[in-house]
């Protein structure tokens, strides 16, 4: 068990289950349509991907100023993501609380995944804090406080209840299988895939994997092992600044992009 205060939700690594949390969350049938309608994500999956973590790191590591600009930008891309319900569809709101806890539970889950297949389970001081940090991601927003669950073990019964009946829809599949198999984007996202496909292969609960055509056997389960016990080997001996490099780079464009509003420069006029 691993024991201190390292700093785990900073590590780059987290990025190996960033397909895993992107399509438990298409799999939730009224995301999965909200995405396929009004989305960007297979057109722009990179810039999709900085946004979300942007967000992620500013709630946990901004200042006041960085929290009020990421909470901004997420409001004004979920404005746009709505439908009411009518005879032919349920409705969905990206401001819907319940689609936001879905949304903040699916990072809390992959990161924990991540952080004890390289780290081994955290102590209960390390697990709790973390627990905290990604209730004020979920809470930042839309989501009342009261609705995330109130410790560890309620969470844990709220993901089996959910996972007990998560199926992807068609919307859904589509989105996340334009995510896998890319077709016109840089040539270096779509040759990183093939690895990125199996991580999250390997991640997926099995009746997920089947939802989204994602091939699996034995053979893929050895070598997904594998491919951990090595990493949880040779990650934790990488300098910090590479650990870190990911979480340092979007606070940094984060912070040059509000130096940039014009707001700040009229107030760098007006202080002149």
């Amino acid at each position: 068990m691993v024991q201190g205060d390292a700093d785990f939700r900073a590590e780059g690594i987290l990025l190996a289950g960033a397909g895993r949390a992107i399509l438990l969350q298409l799999a939730q049938p009224a995301i999965g349509r909200g995405v396929a309608a009004h989305s960007t994500f297979t057109q722009r999956p990179v810039d999709r991907l900085k946004g979300t973590l942007t967000y992620v790191y500013g709630i946990v590591y901004g200042t006041e100023e960085q929290v009020r600009e990421v909470r901004r930008r997420v409001n004004q891309a979920h404005m746009p993501v709505r439908r009411p319900a009518d005879e032919s569809s349920a409705g969905y709101s990206a401001y819907d609380p319940a689609l936001q806890l879905w949304v903040a539970a699916t990072l809390y889950d992959t990161a924990q995944t991540i952080v004890e297949k390289i780290r081994g389970p955290l102590d209960d001081d390390a697990a709790d804090a973390m627990y905290r940090d990604y209730a004020r991601i979920g809470t930042a927003l839309q989501l009342p406080p009261e609705m995330w669950p109130e410790d560890r073990a309620a969470f844990r019964r709220y993901w089996e209840e959910q996972l007990s009946t998560l199926r992807a829809e068609e919307e859904g599949v589509r989105v996340g299988r334009g995510l896998l198999f890319p077709t016109h984007t840089a040539l270096w996202y779509r040759a990183i895939m093939p690895s990125a496909r199996f991580l999250t292969a390997g991640l997926l609960p099995g009746q997920l994997r089947q939802d989204f055509g994602l091939a699996w056997s034995d053979r893929h389960q050895r070598r997904f092992d594998r491919t951990w016990r090595v990493l949880a080997v040779a990650y934790p001996v990488l300098p910090l600044r590479i650990r870190h490099w990911f979480k340092d780079y979007c606070l940094a464009e984060l912070e040059k992009d509000l130096r940039k509003s014009p707001q700040n420069m009229q107030q760098q006029g007006t202080t002149a």
